[in-house]
């Protein structure tokens, strides 16, 4: 068995910041997309993931995952952090919990049924806070 192919951070560093794929990185390497991915990950040179939970703090039943809810919700999370999405994607999602704010209401999930909309709560929306995050982050500074 040969021996594995290594990945020199300083030369990967410099590929990177020349703008190379990772699909260029692992034929240039002689490693798998994977080994580049986890190469990149390994020198801090990946973007860190997004994290959702705060905007979709349940856990979804695979046949919910990409639904409208929960697609917009991602959608104004990723927002805040500052990683918006497409113009299109964005602004569908700030209109859809526009509506939901404007008229009072919130969203609730079941893993049965799936996302429903339901009268806001008096201590407030899980979906107004979400937007407020998205909204204050898309600030211009």
């Amino acid at each position: 068995m040969g021996r594995k192919p290594t990945i020199d951070r300083d030369e990967l560093a410099r590929l990177v910041a020349e703008g190379r794929s990772v699909q260029e990185l692992a034929a240039h390497f002689g490693v798998s997309v994977s080994g580049v991915l986890q190469a990149k990950r390994a020198a801090g040179l990946a973007k860190p993931m997004l994290d959702h939970r705060a905007a979709v703090p349940w856990k979804l039943a695979r046949a919910h995952a990409q639904s409208g809810p929960a697609t917009n919700l991602r959608n104004l999370s990723a927002a805040a952090q500052g990683r918006p999405p497409a113009s299109d994607r964005l602004n569908t999602a700030l209109r859809w919990a526009q509506r939901l704010v404007d008229e009072g209401l919130d969203v609730r999930y079941d893993p049965a049924t799936g996302f429903s909309e339901v009268p806001a709560s008096p201590a407030g929306s899980h979906v107004a806070s979400v937007l407020a995050a998205a909204r204050k982050a898309l600030e211009p500074r």
